[in-house]
Formats: structure tokens, C-alpha cells, sequence
């Protein structure tokens, strides 16, 4: 039996066990708090840390193009010579007129031809150049192929219209109105998959597209450049194609007027893939050829490059 006794010690007992419970539970929490406090101090320690060192590296960042630049200023070089193009007053004259003559003018046309109808789809543009010389339209087809390696089934042509816009004008007015071409073009039409044009000048530094002796096969190398980047495009190659005279293997460097913008095309003749091979690998060991791919190769978007066969009725064989 329990005994008041009993029971009072038993209360006194219970009581000091709540009481001992209740001190390990605030010591666990305090513990745990200080803990979490001290945890967040290091945590902000860091981040602080980290700020004031990724601060540091925007700074370095800023400050090293900075002191490039101040360095390449003071030691001129290559790019220096690159870019002095550029002190001409862009009010002055046109990026154009500083590239090229606006005499001679060209057109390169793209056909995608479907497959069945490409034989006679070259055999009626053949009869088709014909009539743009009896008909004096002022249009000379310069250069004509068939793409080998590339975008299969399809036709490039390039037309010379040597007095300028004049002269593309009228015969544009011919091509337009003139019986013989509108039937020309609802047969031809029947055969392509598309079509497109641009009118193209000649760079100044490249040589004259002219007819050339034997067989040849023709590499196209198109190139899309950032905008604003043309004069330094021209501005390098002017040196850089010195490096590539060895086999005469320039036809024509050429750049868009009308039409898609920024477009460079490069014709480059060889006897055949394995003269291309040879030739483009030996033009590394020449002095500067390095230096024109390396501070080209930043200013494009992109490029394509073309195998071409010349036509049966192409000047340029």
C-alpha cells in the first residue's frame, strides 16, 4: 500500500526528472541554435568571399582587354595594319567603292534542277545564253557548272555585265518583255525546285575572270560575314592571296551587292582534287598564309564550299 509518505517522495522524485528532462532539452535546443548561427555566419563568411573575389575577376576582366589594347597601340603590328582601313571617313565613300568598280557588275544564279530534267534543262539554258547574245541584251555569261560535290543537282551560273547597272537594266527589260525568254521561262520553270540570284562585284585584288586552257574542275568557297566586317575581310585577303599565286589556281573573288548580304564567294581552279589537296596544304608553309586564316576566320557566320564541273557551253573550262 502507498503511503502518504511514499507518495510524497515519489512527487519529489518525478519532479526532479521533469526538471533534469527539461534543462537537456533547452541545452539541445541552445546547442542546436548556436549551431545554426554559427553556420549561417560561415555561409555569409563565404558568399561575402566569393562576391568580392568574382569582383575581383570582373575587375581582371575589364582592365586586361584594357591593357591589351594600350599594348598592341604601342606595339602596332599586324591587326594595327588590319584595321587602318578604317581611319577613312566612313561619309566619304561607300564600302563598295573602296572594294571595287561599279563599271562591271555580275549575277551568279543558283538553280536546284530536279533530277529527271537536268539534261534538258541544260540543253535549253544552252540555246538560252545564245539568245542573250543575238538579242543584245549586254548580258555575257562568263561562267557556267553543274555542282559535283555540294548541293547535288544543281546548276551556277555567272553572268558579266560590263558597263554596270545600265546595262543590267536593259537587259532585265529584254529578259522581262521578250517573246522568245517568257516561253523560255514557263518551260524552264517546270524544271527547277528553286532559284536564286545576287548581284555580285568584282574585289579589285583578285584577278579577271577570264577563259583558262585544259580541263579544270572549280571549288566555290561561299562565305557569310558579320555584318561591318567586309573592309577587314578584304583588307586581309589583299595580302593573304600573294600566298596562293603558286598554280594560278585564283579565278575570281567577288562580293554581294543586292541580295543576300555579306556574302563573299571565292572561285579557285585546279586540275583536279588532287592538285587542290597539294596546293592548299603547301600554302601553309608560306609566310602570312597563317596570319589571313587567323584573323579571318572570326568574321565569318558561315561557309560552304562547292566542287563544280564546267557546262559543255561554259566560256570557262
Amino acid at each position: 500500500m502507498l503511503t502518504s509518505g511514499n507518495f510524497s517522495r515519489s512527487k519529489n522524485e518525478k519532479s526532479k526528472m521533469a526538471s533534469i528532462v527539461l534543462k537537456q532539452i533547452f541545452s539541445r535546443t541552445a546547442t542546436a541554435s548556436c549551431c545554426h548561427v554559427r553556420a549561417i555566419a560561415q555561409n555569409s563568411s563565404r558568399s561575402l568571399s566569393t562576391s568580392q573575389t568574382l569582383l575581383s575577376n570582373k575587375d581582371a576582366a575589364e582592365v586586361q582587354p584594357q591593357q591589351e589594347e594600350q599594348q598592341t597601340s604601342k606595339n602596332g603590328g599586324f591587326f594595327k595594319n588590319l584595321l587602318r582601313v578604317r581611319t577613312l571617313n566612313p561619309t566619304k565613300e561607300s564600302h563598295s567603292s573602296l572594294l571595287s568598280s561599279k563599271e562591271t557588275v555580275y549575277e551568279i544564279q543558283f538553280h536546284a534542277v530536279k533530277p529527271e530534267f537536268m539534261e534538258d534543262y541544260l540543253n535549253q539554258f544552252s540555246r538560252f545564253q545564245g539568245l542573250m547574245h543575238e538579242k543584245k541584251t549586254g548580258a555575257n555569261l562568263v561562267a557556267s557548272f553543274t555542282v559535283e560535290i555540294g548541293d547535288q543537282d544543281e546548276a551556277v551560273h555567272i553572268w558579266e555585265y560590263k558597263g554596270g547597272y545600265p546595262v543590267l537594266n536593259n537587259a532585265t527589260e529584254i529578259y522581262r518583255t521578250d517573246q522568245d525568254f517568257i516561253e523560255y521561262r514557263l518551260a524552264r520553270n517546270k524544271m527547277l525546285r528553286s532559284r536564286k540570284n545576287q548581284i555580285l562585284l568584282a574585289f579589285s585584288f583578285w584577278p579577271k575572270l577570264e577563259p583558262r586552257n585544259g580541263k579544270n574542275i572549280y571549288e566555290m568557297r561561299s562565305y557569310t560575314l558579320k555584318a561591318g566586317t567586309m573592309i577587314e575581310w578584304a583588307n586581309c585577303w589583299a595580302r593573304g592571296i600573294e600566298n596562293r599565286m603558286t598554280n594560278n589556281e585564283p579565278v575570281g573573288g567577288f562580293f554581294s551587292h543586292l541580295g543576300e548580304q555579306y556574302v563573299v564567294h571565292h572561285l579557285w581552279g585546279y586540275t583536279d582534287l588532287q592538285t587542290r589537296k597539294e596546293t592548299r596544304e603547301a600554302a601553309w608553309s608560306r609566310p602570312g598564309w597563317d596570319e589571313c586564316v587567323a584573323y579571318t576566320v572570326p568574321l565569318i557566320r558561315h561557309m560552304q564550299s562547292r566542287i563544280l564541273i564546267p557546262t559543255p557551253f561554259s566560256p570557262l573550262q
